[in-house]
């Protein structure tokens, strides 16, 4: 074997042997990374960054549910970077998902607080993933008000088809019985005058369930200035007819000029069916009052009956949809259950509220708070103006009153 041929084979033997080394090297340090993912605490970076952009609650926690980076919307969790996760339900659902053989995601819903006690606890939507063998990802979503919403929707839909079942059966009912005293007329216009009262009733029914509708939509919905004396007057016109026939007198109380922001036809009904139930449930001969009030930026529209009054047990389910606290009466008069839910929806939807004081044998108040606003300039002018005229008149009149009589003539003429 010639100098070259040895040169050659020493030559390969030295690769062979580097890229042994190389890739003994190589996998050292792999393993080595591996090691330090499994045991290392330190969050990825770039994740802190898009925690802080997320609007959810978002937290890395360690194997011990200890919090190592968190999002802004975790805080009122009480989830933060150095404590431990708050929650035992939390804590278990983190362990699970780091024991599993495979990265999984595993999503539980929990009721957790949101906020410092007396917070009612929330319905929370939690998933879990594992980021390494020591982290887990915890996303919370807050689902109570879709829950609520959903709710509400099936009671809705449950209570309607319910309250419409009576009168449509009712309505089926009396037009079998006209058509079978067809060679009655009396009978016949009785019925019919039943029918017509049954057909209205449904006809409001549906006309409230409509208006409600509207009121949980952000559709048909118009803001501007509201003038609350515009507003109080056509409530009592509108119902003026209602109020002479029950023998109830209505009463206009309190400050003028207010205003708010809203939509004063919204604003009318509510207050037009404040008016209505206490009508209905005020004695013959009696009043009903109907007060503004304004303070502290906010107006106050207050309506008192000196009626029947309500339970106790009743006031806080009043505000339901087709609950009704007195179902025979409810009949008499006609009430569908869903006025005061009406009242309810529309002063949420102007950011306000209504509360109820009541006592049985004693009568009831109703009161709708709402955010008081500026006049606008137009009302401001007319207000100025009717000032200035108002001083001038007053001031013409001391003047008038100020002034000496005329000295009589001796025959007993002024001079």
């Amino acid at each position: 074997m010639d100098t070259t041929q040895l040169a050659l084979l020493a030559l390969c033997a030295g690769i062979v042997i580097g890229g042994a080394i190389s890739a003994i090297i190589v996998a050292a340090l792999r393993a080595r990374h591996r090691a330090q993912a499994d045991t290392t605490l330190q969050v990825p970076d770039g994740v802190r960054e898009v925690l802080h952009g997320m609007d959810d609650a978002v937290v890395v926690v360690d194997a011990s549910a200890i919090v190592l980076a968190a999002s802004a919307a975790a805080a009122p969790f009480e989830l933060a970077e150095g404590r431990l996760l708050p929650s035992d339900e939390l804590r278990a659902l983190a362990r699970r998902v780091r024991g599993a053989d495979d990265p999984v995601s595993v999503a539980e819903t929990m009721r957790l607080r949101r906020g410092v006690p007396p917070a009612e606890p929330r319905l929370v939507s939690v998933r879990a993933t594992r980021i390494s063998p020591r982290l887990t990802l915890l996303v919370l979503r807050d689902i109570t008000e879709a829950e609520r919403v959903e709710q509400m929707r099936r009671d809705f839909v449950a209570n309607t088809s319910h309250e419409l079942k009576t009168p449509v059966a009712s309505v089926t009912l009396l037009a079998e019985a006209i058509e079978s005293a067809a060679d009655d007329p009396p009978q016949v216009r009785a019925f019919a005058a039943r029918l017509s009262a049954e057909a209205t009733r449904l006809g409001a029914l549906t006309s409230r369930i409509m208006n409600l509708s509207r009121l949980q939509s952000s559709d048909g919905f118009t803001v501007g200035d509201v003038a609350v004396d515009e507003v109080v007057a056509a409530a009592i016109d509108a119902h003026a007819v209602q109020a002479a026939s029950a023998g109830v007198e209505l009463m206009r109380r309190g400050g003028r000029g207010t205003y708010v922001k809203g939509d004063v036809q919204v604003l009318t009904e509510a207050v037009g069916n404040l008016i209505a139930n206490a009508i209905s449930y005020s004695p013959q001969g009696g009043s009903v009052g109907v007060g503004v009030k304004a303070a502290d930026g906010v107006v106050e529209i207050a309506v008192t009956d000196r009626g029947i009054g309500i339970a106790e047990g009743d006031q806080q389910r009043i505000f339901e949809r087709f609950y009704r606290a007195d179902p025979a009466r409810a009949r008499r008069t006609g009430g569908s259950g869903l006025g005061l839910s009406i009242v309810k929806h529309a002063v949420q939807r102007h950011g306000g509220e209504v509360t109820v004081w009541s006592r049985p044998g004693r009568g009831s108040t109703f009161t709708i708070r709402l955010p008081q606003s500026e006049p606008p300039a137009h009302a401001r002018d007319a207000a100025g103006k009717k000032a200035k005229k108002h001083k001038k008149a007053k001031k013409d009149k001391t003047v008038t009153d100020a002034a000496p009589a005329a000295s009589p003539r001796p025959n007993g003429e002024p001079a």
